[in-house]
């Protein structure tokens, strides 16, 4: 069988790969840098029993026009299969993780979005023509984009919904193999609700496993098709968007329903350390800290909420919220 590896390292980096697989990590976009990773080490000539200072540094250092948390990944993986060579005898070089975090400093700034241009967005999707090209699109997008701004559903769990995956009469989505490999079943609010069962009985789905947004060919969705017409609303509402990398982004709006809902339990008067770990788990995340990151307040609240809220977020509100 041909090897995925051709440099001296060769053997480890399968190893190291077969090891990842085993423990249940998909590692697709990963084993895509590890094969980067083992091009490099063999152009650089880079011996079997040492991985220098140099070579690594230059590997995990930020690149020309990258994204700082593209090197934090491409860093955190280097240090692992680094770590992993050295119990098996290689003498690699461990990067400092300090080069990081400077990267941190510099990485994007969600934006969130106002309740008003939430209703403003919404409205121009609900505008949205019929198009002969894709006779259901009209249909499909003031559904798809209120799972978003209103379930804070990732892009791909919302595209990749079966007819199966929505029980309009309950109110509860079913979301499977997800980002970090779970499944959890979102409640929607009673008007989602309604406005799925209206929707459901419309488009009359022959199987259960058909796509719950489907595109003229019964496809699901892609997430490109989605983002163009995100640019286009974005553009009629008169929101501007910085460019590539600058956002607004889609995931933005996943941002933008968790920092609404912190601040809608803060204006009830709600107790956020018990209301905190069930935001956690309706967005799917694994852990405290991943919810954590959504929490950029917008200015409107950053005042009065700042004093009482840094003990419990570790000081992750964001000052560039309130300039």
């Amino acid at each position: 069988m041909k090897k995925s590896f051709e440099s001296q390292l060769a053997d480890h980096l399968e190893a190291f790969l077969l090891m990842k697989l085993s423990c249940g990590y998909r590692y697709v976009a990963e084993t895509s840098e590890l094969r980067r990773l083992d091009r490099y080490l063999h152009a650089n000539a880079c011996p079997p029993d040492r991985i220098d200072r140099d070579l690594a540094e230059r590997w995990v250092r930020l690149r020309k026009h990258e994204r700082p948390r593209t090197m934090r990944a491409r860093m955190s993986m280097f240090i692992q299969f680094a770590k992993y060579a050295r119990r098996h005898g290689v003498a690699a070089y461990l990067p400092d993780s300090k080069l990081a975090t400077t990267a941190t400093q510099l990485d994007f700034v969600p934006y969130i979005f106002t309740h008003q241009q939430i209703h403003s967005l919404l409205t121009r999707v609900d505008g949205l023509a019929s198009d002969p090209r894709s006779p259901e699109r009209h249909l499909v997008m003031p559904e798809l984009f209120r799972l978003l701004c209103y379930c804070g559903l990732r892009v791909s769990e919302a595209c990749n919904l079966t007819a199966e995956d929505v029980d309009a009469e309950a109110g509860v989505l079913r979301i499977l193999d997800t980002k970090f490999r779970k499944n959890r079943l979102v409640p929607v609010a009673p008007s989602i609700r309604d406005r799925l069962r209206t929707y459901k009985q419309r488009m009359a789905f022959h199987r259960e496993s058909d796509p719950f947004f489907p595109t003229a060919r019964n496809k699901p969705f892609h997430q490109r098709s989605i983002y163009g017409l995100f640019r286009r609303f974005l553009n009629e509402c008169g929101i501007p968007h910085g460019g590539r990398g600058k956002g607004p982004r889609l995931h933005d709006l996943r941002h933008t329903f968790a920092v609404h809902c912190l601040e809608r339990w803060y204006r009830d008067g709600q107790d956020i350390n018990t209301r905190l770990p069930l935001l956690v788990t309706y967005l799917g995340h694994s852990t405290l800290s991943g919810t954590q990151r959504y929490l950029q307040l917008t200015p409107a609240i950053f005042p009065d909420i700042n004093g009482r809220l840094n003990h419990w977020f570790n000081d992750q509100v964001s000052k560039e919220a309130a300039q």
